[in-house]
């Protein structure tokens, strides 16, 4: 069985940071993508970052230049370093792992249950 599981969401003030991880564990015979999606509770996910199975790294754009997607193989984490945060990077974080090509966030293959980050004064 599949499991992932997210840590370090929670409260900052604009222009602080958080740093979000991701421990995986179970049988993926292989890692097509792993990444970071966000969205509020019931809306529509989006993409942040993530690193396909040749370590080729996209970010949204929005978040270039604050944000750092990593990927410890040997501990099988995923991290997303992100600094300089805005009001608008409010929202539910979700890591993923996709074994296969997607076309949309329904085909995603696992999902970890979500951390929240709020960005307030």
């Amino acid at each position: 069985q599949v499991q992932l599981v997210e840590s370090g969401g929670g409260l900052v003030q604009p222009g602080g940071s958080l740093r979000l991880s991701c421990t995986y564990s179970g049988n993926i015979d292989t890692i097509y993508t792993i990444g970071w999606y966000r969205g509020a509770p019931g809306a529509q996910r989006k993409l942040v970052a993530d690193i396909t199975g040749d370590d080729n790294i996209d970010y949204v754009d929005s978040v270039k230049g604050r944000f750092t997607i990593s990927r410890d193989s040997a501990t099988q984490t995923l991290y997303l370093q992100m600094n300089a945060l805005k009001p608008e990077d409010t929202a539910v974080y979700y890591c993923y792992v996709a074994d296969r090509p997607y076309r949309n966030v329904y085909e995603v293959s696992y999902w970890g249950q979500g951390t929240q980050v709020t960005v307030s004064s």
